[in-house]
């Protein structure tokens, strides 16, 4: 009869070495006692994980009565895979009833089940309660699980980089059989340098496990760039491949704009300002308006729209009445994106208020270029004075000069008409005459002239001290004698006399 059920359990190495003493050949095919004779012809077996193996093993002649088992494993640290009572799910006999084939077959197998396994016939032992003795084992089966690796999987940082951030992506699968792994990665389909994947045993020993690392500097358009990771092995027929969308690990800051950039309105009327945030990624965003360091309610503010280039923009209207207390208020558009620090813009209102007292009460804008307009007038004016007293400085010069010059007589003929072409013989057509003397100056009476129609010119001065000379200048500027008869020239005066008279000829 056989001995009742029992489960697995480890042999201990006393127990195998009494019986490795007990026996004439041990271990190997063909290790008898009498006629028995246990056979296990498989040396190796491969196989792919999944798949269902079967595990050969035969007993021949006449042997003491006893239990046959499977056991991976040999030693302290054999497991029982196979008794006959009792088993695993995935472990069954090939031939239930057969007292000579013990073969087994294991469903599913798995890169843990990897290992040599041995095909035990057990004795009872003649003492009641001992535990049976090992008789005879086959030589093992080295069992080889090929096992495809799992669906690599891509994993990026724990939290969002901003642009130019350099950024680190890591490929990981497991569960292979045998070693040899190699991976390719490929950014929007093209290749990309990454390091040399590090291959680590599994824990079960008997399959493995592999991690490679890619490095990325990320850009703003990398919002739609997709990153792979391709494992090859034998046991694939076309690469594994895992993917990753950059957008999961990128962050880009937007820009905030405010128009109008400067604005000056008349007073009491409604200013629209607009704040434009624009190119960010992701969507999450909080804005909001401040006057001063009061924040003011939201009055119009768009949703998020999506660009084509996958990001995003909005817009916000915010409008103020334009009072006096507000001229110069700061109107500011304050954005918080993704939970980073305020970005912002800042634009102040100037309000056009009539004037009261002159530059007082205009902005201080309106005042500033007032005053340069008023310094370059100033400046214009300053140098056009010192012109003009140039210039008269250097005709007062001039006319000083011009009066130390001897006495000379100067005629200054205007231009010719055509009745003056037709009496140009006429000696007694006179026009004007310059009398130049000496520099000593005297009281000049009033001019008289001895008729309309005279051609001659008399002088009054005051009463000659006694001697001829002392008249300076006598200047008869555009007197224009008119053509008259023809007199007889006045006779000389006295030397002493008052009065000169010229006559002129016209050349």
């Amino acid at each position: 009869m056989e001995p009742p059920a029992r489960g697995p359990r480890p042999l201990s190495w006393p127990l195998t070495c009494l019986l490795l003493l007990s026996l004439p050949s041990w271990p190997g095919v063909g290790a008898q006692s009498g006629t028995s004779r246990v056979q296990q012809p498989q040396e190796q077996l491969l196989a792919m994980a999944g798949q269902t193996i079967t595990l050969s093993c035969t007993i021949s002649g006449v042997g003491p009565p006893g239990p046959v088992e499977w056991l991976k494993g040999w030693g302290s640290e054999n497991k029982t895979i196979y008794v006959q009572t009792s088993s695993s799910p995935r472990v069954t006999r090939v031939e239930g009833g057969s007292n000579e084939d013990f073969s087994i077959q294991i469903r599913d197998v798995q890169p843990e089940d990897a290992g040599t396994y041995y095909c035990v016939k057990f004795t009872r032992s003649g003492r009641p309660g001992a535990a049976p003795q090992v008789f005879q084992h086959g030589q093992g089966t080295v069992v080889s699980v090929q096992a495809r690796p799992r669906q690599p999987v891509v994993s990026g940082p724990g939290r969002r980089a901003g642009t130019g951030a350099s950024v680190s992506f890591t490929c990981e699968t497991g569960g292979f059989f045998p070693k040899d792994i190699s991976v390719r990665w490929l950014k929007n389909k093209a290749p990309i340098s990454a390091q040399q994947p590090r291959v680590r045993p599994g824990h079960s020993n008997s399959s493995y496990t592999m991690s490679s690392t890619v490095t990325l500097a990320l850009e703003p358009q990398d919002v739609r760039s997709q990153l792979a990771c391709e494992v090859q092995h034998p046991t694939l027929p076309a690469p594994l491949r895992g993917t990753y969308q950059l957008r999961e690990a990128l962050r880009v800051a937007p820009s905030v704009r405010l128009l109008p950039k400067a604005s000056s309105v008349e007073l009491n009327k409604t200013w629209t300002l607009s704040c434009r945030v624009e190119g960010f990624y992701p969507r999450d965003l909080a804005l909001s308006w401040l006057e001063g360091g009061r924040e003011l309610p939201l009055q119009n503010t768009s949703r998020p729209v999506e660009t084509p280039q996958g990001l995003f923009q909005l817009s916000s209207l915010v409008e103020v009445q334009a009072t006096e207390d507000r001229n110069g208020s700061a109107f500011t558009c304050r954005v918080v994106h993704d939970g980073q620090d305020p970005i912002s813009s800042t634009v102040t209102l100037w309000v056009a208020v009539p004037a009261k007292e002159g530059l007082g009460e205009r902005s201080p804008a309106e005042n500033g270029n007032l005053l340069i307009i008023y310094s370059v007038v100033g400046v214009v004016c300053t140098v056009l004075a010192l012109l003009v007293a140039a210039v008269l400085y250097l005709i007062r010069t001039k006319q000083s000069k011009a009066g130390k010059s001897s006495p000379s007589a100067r005629l200054h003929e205007p231009e010719k008409s055509s009745e003056a072409t037709t009496q140009e013989s006429d000696p007694n057509n006179l026009t004007y005459a310059d009398l130049n003397f000496e520099k000593e100056r005297k009281s000049i009476r009033r001019m008289v002239e001895l008729s309309q129609q005279s051609e001659y010119a008399s002088i009054q001065g005051s009463p000659a001290p006694g001697a001829d000379d002392n008249l300076t200048y006598a200047d008869l500027d555009m007197v224009h004698l008119n053509k008259a008869p023809k007199r007889p020239a006045p006779r000389p005066e006295e030397a002493s006399s008052e009065y000169a008279s010229v006559q002129i000829p016209r050349k």
